[in-house]
């Protein structure tokens, strides 16, 4: 078995490593893998469509002033039509 933190070799049964003391009878930290991430990533793209989606149903709801708006040309004269 190697330890974990100075990478020593020791004894199968062995509960503490012989070069740094470190417990051995403690299982190794869990670390994410790319399965992981990815379903993560997954998830939150699909739940950002989802909201993307629901919001752009929301506005297409809303009465009509908020759909068509004429701005006068005099506010805007840098866009010269």
């Amino acid at each position: 078995m190697k330890c974990p933190n100075c990478a020593t070799d020791n004894k199968d049964n062995a509960k503490a490593c012989k070069k740094c003391a470190r417990d051995l009878t403690v299982p190794p930290p869990w670390t994410p893998d790319w399965h992981w991430h990815g379903k993560v990533l997954g998830v939150i793209y699909a739940g950002l469509v989802v909201l993307y989606v629901g919001v752009s149903f929301v506005l297409r709801r809303l009465p009509e002033p908020y759909h068509i708006r004429k701005i006068p040309p005099e506010m805007t004269p840098w866009l010269k039509r």
